[in-house]
C-alpha cells in the first residue's frame, strides 16, 4: 500500500494510493469484523485489570505483552484465527495517522485536564526545559551517536530525524504508568506535563527534519520562524477554542450530557484543526485547550455534573489507553515478523545499543538541566531526578510516526529497507521501555523510599479510623438494646467484627502517641492546617453551587487555597488571604480609566465589576472559614487547641 506523507506547513496527513495493492486477506474481510478486535482489547483489558491488582506488574505492560502475543499468533497461524485474525489484521494495518487522530486527542485532553493548575504554575519552568531544550539536546546527541555508530551509512539528516523520533517522552505511556504508581503529585506533574509538551516539540522536530530528508533547506532562522509558529500557534489555537467552548458552556444551563459531550467534541476539532487545517501541533493544542478547561471552565461544571464528567473521562482514557497499547504491541509483532529479511541479528544488537544510548541521552538531559530544575518550582532532589530519567518511558506516538515514515519510504532518498528500520528501532525502543522501565519504576520508588504516603495524610487516615470505629461500638450498644436482636450472643459477634477491637484490647487516640512535645505541636499543627484547608474548598464549591458566587470568584478562592496547601508542611506563616488581596483592591491602572476621553460608561461598568468580585471574595472567604472552623472543632472536640491556628490564618 503506497503512501505519500504531505509535510509542507506542519500538516501531515496520509493519502492512500487506490491503486497501490492491496493484502488479499485484508480486502476480503468484511468492515464489521474490525469491532471484533474491539471487543477482544476490552475483554482483554478487564481481565488483567483484575488479574494485576495488588500486584506491581504495570496494566499498561501487560496490555503491550498481550498485544505482541496476539500479532505474533495471528501471523503464525497464517490466518487461521478465521474472523478473529481478520479483525486483527484490518487493525495492524491501519493508517498510522488514524491511531494519532482518534487516540491522542481524548488521552492528551483527559490528562491536562486532570492536572491541578496551581501544580502546573509552579512547575511551567521545569516542564518547558525539559520540552524544549531537553529535546533538542537528546535530538541531536542521538543523532550524532547513530550517525558514527550505527553501520548503515545514513546521512546526517536521517540520524537526526530517527534521534528526533526518540527523544520525546510519549504521554500515552507515561501518564497510563503514573496512574498505577505512588509517586508525589508534584513529581506526577513535572513528568506529565513534560510528556504532554515535549511530545508535540518532538513531532515538530520530526516534521523539520523530514523536510530536511526530502530536500528542503533551512537556515537557523527559519527553523526558528517554522519552531515558534507551530509551537506558539498551536498555543493560540487551543485557547481560541477554550475561550469559545467555555462560552458555550456557560449559556448551558442545567444538562450534563450536553456539557460532556461538548468537552468530547471540542478536544477532536482542536486536533484536526490544528493538524489538517492551520499546520500546527495538534498536541500542543489540545494540551493548551485541557489546561485553559482546568484553569477557567472547571467550575462551570457543578454538583453531579462534575462528577459525572470526571467519570466519563476517567472511562474514555481507560478505553483509549487498553486499544492503543494492545494495538501497539500487535503492530510491533506484525512489523518485526513481516521484516525479517530486513533485520538481522545485527540489528537486534544495534537496538540493544540504541536503548543504551536512549538512557545515556535522558541522564544528559536531566544532569546538563539539573541546575534549572531544582531551582526552579518545587525544585528537585537527586532522588526525583532519577526517576526523572527511569520514566522516560516511548509509546504509540512514536511508533505511529515511524509508521508514517515506512509508508512514504519509497520516497527518495528513504528507501524500504531504512522505513523498516525505522519501524524496528522505534517498535523495540518502545517494548523496551515499557518493559524494563515500566515494570521497574515501581520497584525504583520504593528502594528511594518515595512511594510512602506523606505523613499528615497517615495520620488523617488513622484519626478517621479510629472516628469510625468509635462511631461503629456506639452503634453496637445501640443495637443491643434492640428489642428483636437484644438476645444475641453478643460477645461472638465481636469475634468476628474486628473493627470493634484491637490486639490489646483497647484503643489508643492517634494523637496519644508517646512524642516529644514540640513534635506533637508540629503534627497537630500540620494536620489541623490541612482539615481546615479543605473544610474552607469544600465550602466554596458548596457556595458556587448553591449560586451566592460567580464561577471567576471561586477560581480565584480555590486557587488560594491550593497555594496554601503547598505551605502546610512549612513554618511560614499559612494566610490563604495573600493571593486574594491583590484582587479586592483596585490596580494602580485604574486612575488613568478616569481620563475623560475614555467613555464614562465602560470605565462605570469596570468599576461595578471589579467592585461586585471584591464584595464576592471577601463574603466568601469569611464566610466558607466560620463554617470550616466549625466543622473543625465538631471533627476534633477538644483533643487539639485550635487557637495557634486560627491566629496564623488572622494575622
Amino acid at each position: 500500500m503506497a503512501e505519500c506523507i504531505k509535510l509542507r506547513g506542519g500538516n501531515m496527513s496520509a493519502v492512500t494510493d487506490a491503486s497501490g495493492p492491496v493484502d488479499q486477506k485484508e480486502s476480503s474481510a468484511s468492515p464489521e469484523v474490525t469491532i471484533l478486535f474491539v471487543g477482544l482489547c476490552l475483554v482483554l483489558g478487564i481481565g488483567s485489570r483484575q488479574l494485576l491488582r495488588g500486584t506491581r506488574v504495570p496494566y499498561t505492560v501487560a496490555l503491550l505483552l498481550l498485544g505482541i502475543g496476539l500479532g505474533a499468533l495471528e501471523y503464525g497461524t497464517h490466518g487461521g484465527l478465521g474472523k478473529f485474525g481478520a479483525s486483527i489484521r484490518v487493525w495492524a494495518n491501519i493508517n498510522p495517522n488514524l491511531i494519532l487522530f482518534v487516540f491522542l486527542p481524548a488521552l492528551l485532553f483527559e490528562s491536562s485536564f486532570a492536572m491541578e493548575i496551581h501544580q502546573i504554575k509552579r512547575c511551567l519552568v521545569q516542564m518547558v526545559l525539559l520540552a524544549g531544550p531537553g529535546v533538542v539536546i537528546s535530538t541531536f546527541f542521538l543523532g550524532t551517536a547513530i550517525h558514527f555508530l550505527f553501520p548503515y551509512d545514513w546521512n546526517w539528516k536521517i540520524s537526526l530525524l530517527l534521534g528526533g523520533l526518540l527523544s520525546a517522552t510519549d504521554p500515552v505511556a507515561v501518564v497510563g504508568l503514573l496512574k498505577e504508581l505512588g509517586a508525589s503529585k508534584k513529581l506526577n506533574t513535572i513528568i506529565e506535563g513534560e510528556s504532554l509538551m515535549n511530545d508535540g516539540t518532538a513531532i515538530v522536530v520530526y516534521k523539520l527534519f523530514f523536510q530536511m530528508v526530502q530536500g528542503d533547506t533551512f537556515n537557523v532562522a527559519q527553523v526558528i520562524k517554522f519552531l515558534s509558529q507551530v509551537a506558539l500557534g498551536a498555543v493560540a489555537l487551543g485557547l481560541a477554542f477554550g475561550l469559545a467552548s467555555s462560552f458555550w458552556l456557560g449559556i448551558i444551563f442545567n444538562d450534563t450530557v450536553i456539557e460532556i459531550t461538548l468537552t468530547l467534541s471540542v478536544s477532536y476539532l482542536a486536533y484536526f484543526t490544528a493538524e489538517d487545517g492551520a499546520g500546527v501541533s495538534g498536541v500542543l493544542t489540545v494540551m493548551t485547550l485541557g489546561m485553559f478547561y482546568a484553569v477557567v471552565a472547571r467550575t462551570a461544571f457543578k454538583g453531579e455534573s462534575q462528577k459525572s464528567l470526571h467519570h466519563f473521562w476517567e472511562i474514555v482514557a481507560y478505553i483509549a489507553n487498553t486499544l492503543i497499547f494492545i494495538l501497539s504491541g500487535v503492530i510491533i509483532a506484525e512489523s518485526i515478523l513481516h521484516s525479517q529479511r530486513t533485520i538481522t541479528g545485527q540489528s537486534w544488537g544495534f537496538l540493544i545499543l540504541l536503548y543504551v544510548l536512549l538512557q545515556v541521552s535522558r541522564v544528559i538531559v536531566v544532569a546538563l538541566l539539573y541546575p534549572g530544575l531544582r531551582y526552579f518550582g518545587y525544585g528537585l532532589d537527586l532522588k526525583e531526578a532519577t526517576i526523572l530519567i527511569w520514566s522516560g518511558l516511548r509509546g504509540a506516538v512514536a511508533l505511529s510516526l515511524s509508521l508514517i515514515l515506512n509508508r512514504s519510504s519509497d520516497i527518495p532518498p528513504l528507501t524500504k529497507e531504512i522505513g523498516a528500520l525505522f519501524v524496528f528501532f522505534t517498535g523495540g525502543v518502545v517494548f523496551l521501555t515499557l518493559i524494563v522501565n515500566g515494570s521497574t519504576t515501581q520497584f525504583l520508588l520504593h528502594l528511594l523510599g518515595m512511594d510512602k504516603t506523606t505523613d499528615i495524610k497517615m495520620r488523617i487516615v488513622d484519626y478517621t479510623r479510629y472516628e469510625m470505629n468509635n462511631k461503629a461500638l456506639e452503634a453496637f450498644r445501640e443495637l443491643g438494646e434492640d428489642e428483636e436482636l437484644g438476645p444475641a450472643d453478643w460477645p461472638s459477634v465481636v469475634k468476628y467484627i474486628t473493627c470493634l477491637t484491637t490486639e490489646e484490647g483497647h484503643r489508643m487516640h492517634p494523637h496519644a502517641i508517646s512524642i516529644n512535645e514540640n513534635e506533637q505541636r508540629r503534627m497537630h499543627m500540620q494536620d489541623t492546617r490541612l482539615r481546615l484547608l479543605n473544610g474552607v474548598q469544600a465550602a466554596y464549591w458548596g457556595m458556587l453551587d448553591e449560586g451566592r458566587i460567580t464561577q471567576t470568584a471561586a477560581i480565584l478562592l480555590m486557587q488560594s487555597v491550593d497555594e496554601a496547601i503547598d505551605m502546610v508542611a512549612s513554618h511560614e506563616t499559612l494566610l490563604d488571604w495573600k493571593g486574594l488581596e491583590v484582587h479586592v483592591q483596585f490596580p494602580s491602572y485604574f486612575k488613568y480609566l478616569q481620563m475623560r476621553f475614555l467613555p464614562q460608561k465602560l470605565v462605570t461598568i469596570f468599576t461595578v465589576e471589579r467592585l461586585e468580585l471584591a464584595c464576592y471574595i471577601c463574603a466568601a472567604f469569611l464566610r466558607a472559614h466560620r463554617i470550616a472552623r466549625r466543622q473543625l472543632r465538631e471533627f476534633i472536640g477538644k483533643t487539639i487547641s485550635l487557637q495557634p491556628v486560627y491566629a496564623l490564618f488572622n494575622s
